[in-house]
């Protein structure tokens, strides 16, 4: 019995560069990219929110504004919700990226951890 070696096609070789460049590099590194960004983001919003909030409670005390606490929950609930659906529509975008989707939703993950 002899042993024949089979030519590996580059295209459908799951081990080959080629393969895993394209399909797993790649959409990795630019998921990890924008998963580290929206991470910066986050933050730097939430920094500004902070920012404004304390402002808003500022105003109240010299009888500038009147703040109610269901208002301010509101605007947060809000805020929360928009910031989901962003989130749910990076994965989406990410994970059209490859025919499988995991390796540029995981390397959003990994950058949101990173971040």
């Amino acid at each position: 019995m002899t042993s024949h070696p089979v030519e590996a096609d580059s295209i459908n070789d799951i081990f080959s560069s080629t393969f895993l460049m394209g399909n797993v590099g790649a959409p990795f590194v630019i998921g990890l990219a924008v998963g580290y960004f929206a991470k910066k983001m986050v933050r730097t919003v939430l920094f500004l929110a902070g920012g404004a909030i304390v402002l808003l409670f500022v105003a109240e005390y010299y009888h500038l504004i009147d703040i109610t606490d269901a208002k301010l929950q509101e605007a947060a609930t809000t805020a929360t919700e928009a910031a989901k659906s962003s989130g749910g529509f990076l994965v989406n975008r990410l994970t059209n990226i490859t025919s499988k989707g995991v390796s540029g939703a995981g390397g959003f993950f990994v950058g949101f951890k990173l971040g």
